[in-house]
């Protein structure tokens, strides 16, 4: 399947080396893959680590080191010497890495970027949850875009933590897929139904502000690529109305709640994460008034690169 209306990518080399393991047809593509990416999926965040010099300027070695952990678990994550607040870098940064087209929702400042921090009382973004100190659950974001805005991949960088809490946990989406599908290859079957999730239409003073969105939680691109669109709010969320889609949404909870391959991260000045759109939550902080907690947050149309 191919999401419609993005730029086709070059195919992925396990695609063109075994098929494709994400096709419920093609078992022994999928048998392959399985084991390689279990025999290489991390316990920590410490394989993701890359140390950074400038992320302005990447070295070759740095580059190809943040390509590679991108390739192998979908996300890596950096970390640089800390620095005065520049919402530049991270489109500087993923610019590097083959992230070109930079989604500027509507509550990002003028160049695309989004200042995510507590706004309380200031304007639209305070009633939304990335911009309070509130937990959010597990999502991908931009799970409430079409398919030809569908973002998938995303840079988030650590100016300033939270005095307290704040730690995101994070899940590489390719292996919540294996494991519902050695689950049983039913729950992915609905979960690629294209109505499998919709998010209804948000509204405002003004009417409709986005449209009803219906679409399925897993799908592959034109290059075979795996793509995941979740969330685990109750609210303003409908799901496909069968049994099939019921249970394919429990286990998925019940994955999330336990899987041994969710990752622990609290990002600290010069961190940053990258990373092809992967799972993740954040737990509730509590700040210093004097240094609220600061991130950097840029989407993108386009996964990290391959490497070389």
């Amino acid at each position: 399947m191919s999401m419609g209306g993005c730029a086709v990518a070059a195919p992925d080399r396990r695609v063109a080396a075994m098929g494709n393991p994400f096709d419920l047809d093609d078992e022994p593509a999928y048998r392959a893959w399985r084991e390689a990416k279990l025999a290489d999926a991390p316990r920590s965040i410490e394989p993701l680590l890359v140390e950074v010099r400038d992320p302005f300027a990447l070295s070759p070695a740095e580059r190809d080191a943040l390509l590679d952990r991108c390739a192998r678990f979908n996300m890596a994550i950096y970390r640089a010497p800390a620095g005065e607040p520049d919402p530049a870098l991270p489109r500087a940064l993923g610019r590097q890495l083959g992230l070109l087209r930079l989604d500027a929702n509507w509550l990002a400042d003028e160049d695309g970027i989004s200042p995510i921090t507590v706004r309380d009382g200031a304007g639209p973004a305070a009633a939304f949850i990335p911009y309070t100190n509130r937990a959010i659950k597990w999502h991908t974001d931009g799970y409430y875009h079409p398919a030809e805005r569908a973002i998938r991949g995303m840079l988030l960088h650590c100016v300033r933590p939270a005095a307290g809490g704040g730690t995101n946990r994070l899940l590489d989406h390719e292996l919540a897929y294996l494991a519902l599908r050695d689950a049983d290859p039913a729950h992915v079957r609905a979960l690629l139904a294209p109505d499998a999730m919709t998010i209804p239409a948000r509204t405002d003073e003004g009417g409709v502000a986005r449209a009803a969105q219906s679409g399925p939680v897993f799908s592959v691109d034109a290059g075979g690529r795996l793509h995941m669109r979740y969330t685990a709010r109750t609210r303003s969320i409908e799901w496909k109305d069968d049994a099939a889609t019921r249970a394919a949404v429990a286990a998925l909870e019940q994955l999330l709640a336990d899987s041994p391959h969710v990752l622990r991260a609290r990002l600290e000045p010069g961190m940053g994460l990258v990373c092809n759109n992967v799972l993740h939550d954040r737990e509730a902080f509590v700040d210093d008034p004097q240094r609220p907690r600061l991130l950097y947050r840029a989407r993108f149309l386009d996964r990290v690169a391959q490497p070389d």
